[in-house]
């Protein structure tokens, strides 16, 4: 899966930029999720993904119907029940390790709790939060259905092998 994060575009240069990057998505078999513009990903076929600023997954349910992807960030156990029952397809959960770029959203959740939420949602639990090649097993071991980063994948040398390694995890 591929996200766009643009925060800053209008709604039209947001979708042509997220048409080509849906094309090359769909060659390789690969999913597209569009942060915050659940209108946009509607126009694409895409899903979307909420962040604590965007709508509910409720309300983007409601208005967009049950054929579209709809992932939440969340970063406690309140806010992933609460994803969940508004209609989520999935949560990314976290920080679950420290991290500079997630300070806001508190201290990391730890392992532990990840692997509460992992147990207790009946939709995957993707772990987000200083993870790195070190760490990413850990994650899944305690029941995340995947990972997320940006470094991780944006920093690789080799970004194949990096996927290859997880996958093989």
């Amino acid at each position: 899966m591929a996200q766009i994060r643009e925060r800053d575009l209008s709604a039209r240069d947001l979708f042509l930029i997220a048409r080509r990057v849906m094309r090359s998505a769909l060659r390789h078999d690969a999913r597209l999720l569009i942060n915050d513009r659940a209108d946009v990903a509607a126009g694409l076929g895409a899903g979307v993904h909420l962040t604590t600023r965007s709508m509910r997954a409720d309300a983007v349910r409601k208005a967009f119907g049950n054929d579209m992807l709809i992932g939440v960030s969340t970063h406690s156990m309140k806010e992933a029940l609460e994803a969940e029952s508004g209609g989520a397809d999935f949560v990314v959960f976290g920080p679950v390790f420290e991290t500079t770029s997630k300070k806001t959203y508190g201290p990391p959740v730890g392992l532990t709790t990840l692997g509460e939420a992992a147990s207790r949602l009946k939709i995957p639990v993707i772990a987000l939060g200083g993870i790195n090649l070190d760490n990413f097993k850990s994650a899944l071991d305690c029941g995340a259905a995947g990972v997320a980063a940006i470094s991780l994948f944006a920093d690789a040398e080799d970004l194949k092998s990096v996927v290859q390694k997880i996958k093989k995890a």
